[in-house]
């Protein structure tokens, strides 16, 4: 197994620092993709820096889908895996891979804390609409690169958040399978706590895009089918419940219940009509037409020291 390794970054330089440090200790023959941009941090400094990267990838645009697909495009191994900036993995982490690729299109593994108060113990797994769906983690993930490439045509570049998610309702669409392993462990640093908005874009708590996102996903793989209303409908009366306690207990404002209720109302309809003209553009089970194969000029400047 050749093995790519692709880090897509955006003002981390410090953490990313530490996860290319666990890489060249833990997996010294993999080639090194970092994606990066556009950061104000010196991070392209520290990676031109380093011998141990074999190709710097500097992006404009934010999205983490746009990192992800513009470092999918420069990969040469025959799998690839993505490793988030301020993850470190651990000793088992390329036999894992190599492990679960043997029996499974994809493979994924725990995104653990430094301080072991939250370990992840499986995947998530869902059925939709007859399909058996397997979750797994963006920021540890690894793939066949002719999955990767040829059935999911890289990450959908339309999503500022939940593009794993989508990657993963559409290998479920295709019938390949998520393999789990728990040697394939990574952790973050004592202050690598994801609270709050991420560097890549916005986050779940962003209640426009969150559902913005879930419901063009549900549109986009399932179609306007009476399980993608429930499903969706089920998650905003939870986030209503929740927002509604809050404002109770006075940890919330009436005037912001409103404004998450107009979010989520707006989020589910912009959604919806863009999941529609997606699932009419692409028919096939790749369901991505913003993907990887799309003529894009997403990188500003490729170093190469392959």
């Amino acid at each position: 197994m050749d093995l790519s390794v692709v880090v897509p970054t955006l003002n981390g330089r410090d953490r990313l620092a530490a996860s290319l440090d666990s890489l060249a200790a833990r997996a010294p023959d993999a080639e090194v993709v970092v994606v990066n941009g556009p950061s104000a941090d010196g991070t392209t400094g520290m990676v031109r820096e380093r011998d141990d990267v074999d190709v710097l990838v500097e992006v404009a645009d934010r999205c983490i889908n746009v990192a992800r697909n513009a470092g999918i495009a420069v990969a040469e191994g025959d799998a690839i895996a993505l490793l988030g900036y301020d993850l470190r993995i651990g000793d088992g982490w390329v036999d894992a891979i190599r492990d679960g690729l043997a029996a499974a299109s994809a493979v994924s593994g725990p995104v653990n804390r430094g301080d072991h108060e939250h370990v992840d113990e499986g995947p998530e797994q869902r059925t939709i609409a007859g399909r058996d769906v397997t979750y797994f983690s963006g920021d540890n993930v690894a793939f066949r690169a002719t999955t990767l490439r040829d059935t999911l045509d890289g990450f959908d570049e339309y999503l500022l958040t939940g593009g794993a998610r989508d990657a993963a309702h559409r290998l479920a669409g295709a019938g390949d399978d998520v393999a789990w392993r728990d040697a394939m462990a990574t952790h973050r640093g004592e202050d690598g706590d994801n609270g709050g908005p991420q560097p890549h874009g916005p986050d779940e708590h962003d209640r426009a895009w969150k559902y913005r996102s879930l419901s063009y996903r549900l549109v986009k793989n399932y179609g306007p089918r009476p399980t993608v209303a429930r499903r969706t409908l089920s998650h905003a009366a939870a986030d209503a419940a929740d927002a509604a306690r809050e404002v109770i207990q006075g940890e919330g404002t009436p005037s912001g219940w409103i404004g998450n209720g107009r979010d989520v109302i707006t989020g589910m309809g912009r959604g919806t009509a863009d999941g529609l003209t997606a699932r009419a553009r692409d028919r096939s089970y790749a369901r991505n037409p913003n993907g990887l194969s799309v003529e894009e000029e997403r990188a500003v400047a490729v170093y190469d020291w392959r």
